[in-house]
């Protein structure tokens, strides 16, 4: 095994892109959702609020794989715990064939739900990997880079499978509405055909790619202190729930996907709900992730050499609580301008909140990454809140639910992060 200090004498060329190229793939299958939404409101006949099941469905399982994948990595270890997540996001790629097949919107959510399982060992596994394969201190920058392969990736997810499964979307919706039942189930059948080609070729990558990591010379990492078990090591030998730092980065990480997935996953249908039309709409989720990318850009210049970590997050979430502000009190493509605004306050904040969370946990760091992990799961409940609470006051006004979400990360980057450390914090 490498010690975090002997793979800082090494290269890092080969298990960054390695790691990169599974960050791409985490983006495109994430971001997909934005457009399965809209997408399966229509073939699927649904409401907004059975709508934002996509996600519920997809990130619900990080909460319940989260520590079963932390004992599978504590077995197979990083390498082998990533080809076996990418082999289980194939199975549940495939599950959209009988999905579609069958127009279930259930079976949807069930493979959506296994596509989930297998990215909840892969983001156990990479995120920490990508944490301690360097320097505590320059790990946002690290994360940053990945975060440009997942956020490229979720630019492009959008307008690949919206031209394919939206491609006439309006034109698809109006034409539904002057047929009678069997005519209108036959089209929607035919519109739920549609998924199938995209989702067999994304099960093929994900194949090949387990392949390429099973051959790989992807070295195995371990935290400092991860091997530590003598008692004279206080800090390693220490309860997980004495880390008080870890606990309120596992908040913050849960209410920041939160508000994410809001800024990227619903913006299609906040867009459509407020007059813009779908084919119009479908690409919403592009900008955000285009504001994302130019966040992760400036995380890469300014991080270590004139920012900290802590004060990356402080700016991301100030910057958070204004852009969604002026997105309740503004209109029409002003309003969802702002939302796309928020992938920039977006962007650092995930690179940040893991180093302040795991660094220091020695021989609980998978644990601890599994904990962070279910905090993902914050996908799946803020934006059912946003649309429940949307169906009450309006979806615009649903998003004050965002502005609490925001102060939290920002209590988190100025003092949080540093509750109960007894060692250096970056």
């Amino acid at each position: 095994m490498l010690t975090n200090t002997a793979v800082e004498k090494k290269s890092y060329a080969l298990p960054l892109l390695i790691i990169g190229t599974l960050f791409f793939i985490f983006g495109f299958v994430t971001w997909s959702n934005s457009t399965l939404i809209p997408y399966l409101s229509i073939a699927c006949q649904l409401t907004p609020e059975e709508a934002v099941l996509v996600t519920f469905a997809f990130y619900i399982s990080y909460a319940v794989m989260a520590f079963p994948s932390s004992w599978v990595l504590k077995l197979t270890g990083f390498k082998y715990g990533m080809m076996v997540g990418l082999i289980i996001m194939a199975i549940g790629a495939l599950l959209f064939i009988p999905a579609a097949n069958t127009r279930s919107f259930g079976f949807f959510l069930f493979a959506l739900f296994v596509i989930g399982t297998g990215l909840a060992l892969l983001q156990t596994a990479s995120n920490p990997y990508i944490t301690i394969l360097g320097p505590i201190e320059s790990a946002a920058k690290r994360i940053s880079i990945m975060g440009i392969c997942n956020k490229t990736a979720g630019a492009l997810a959008p307008l690949i499978l919206g031209a394919i499964v939206l491609k006439d979307a309006d034109a698809f919706k109006t034409k539904l509405l002057t047929m009678d039942a069997a005519q209108k189930a036959a089209e929607l059948n035919v519109l739920a055909s549609r998924v199938i080609m995209p989702y067999v070729v994304i099960a093929a990558v994900l194949i090949l790619l387990s392949c390429f990591i099973y051959f790989s010379h992807l070295p195995e990492v371990k935290a400092e202190g991860e091997d530590d078990t003598e008692t004279k090591n206080v800090q390693a030998n220490k309860s997980i729930f004495s880390y008080t730092y870890l606990w309120l980065g596992f908040i913050a990480l849960f209410l920041y996907v939160g508000v994410e997935v809001m800024a990227g996953d619903i913006i299609q249908l906040y867009g459509n709900s407020i007059g813009i039309s779908l084919d119009v709409a479908k690409h919403f989720t592009t900008y955000t992730m285009i504001s994302m990318l130019v966040g992760y850009v400036l995380g890469i210049i300014a991080i270590p050499k004139f920012i900290s970590q802590a004060t990356a997050l402080k700016l991301s979430a100030i910057l958070g609580v204004l852009f969604t502000i002026g997105a309740i009190f503004t209109n029409g493509y002003t309003s969802v301008l702002f939302i796309a605004l928020l992938g920039l306050a977006n962007a650092l904040v995930w690179p940040a909140i893991w180093p302040l969370a795991i660094d220091g946990l020695g021989k609980h760091t998978k644990t601890g990454s599994a904990l962070l992990i279910i905090g993902i799961a914050g996908g799946a409940i803020l934006p059912r809140i946003w649309a429940s609470v949307g169906q009450q006051v309006g979806l615009q006004n649903a998003f004050w639910i965002m502005v609490p979400c925001y102060l939290f990360i920002l209590y988190f980057a100025i003092s949080g992060h540093k509750a109960g450390k007894t060692v250096k914090y970056p």
